[in-house]
């Protein structure tokens, strides 16, 4: 079960993993061709203000944060789906 919140981190914390392994210092001994790969992926990754912006168009599936209750609401829901799909 993933919730909006936890979309929208996924996709920030895969854009700082990708930028990291583009610079030698932070991820050193990683071989050029992974390297190349990453360059090659973060050339079509939507940019912080287009994740951003799926949080508005998309509230239901991309959220930078969640209220508790709203998401212990979404848990809920998603297990009872999650029962009734089994």
């Amino acid at each position: 079960m993933t919730l909006p919140d936890e979309r929208y981190r996924s996709l920030i914390e895969t854009r700082k993993f990708l930028v990291s392994l583009l610079v030698p210092s932070i991820t050193p001994k990683v071989p050029r061709k992974i390297r190349e790969q990453a360059r090659a992926l973060l050339k079509h990754y939507p940019t912080n203000y287009f994740i951003d912006d799926l949080c508005v168009k998309l509230p239901k599936d991309y959220a930078k944060e969640m209220e508790p209750l709203y998401r212990m609401v979404k848990i809920y829901e998603q297990d009872k789906q999650d029962s009734n799909v089994q």
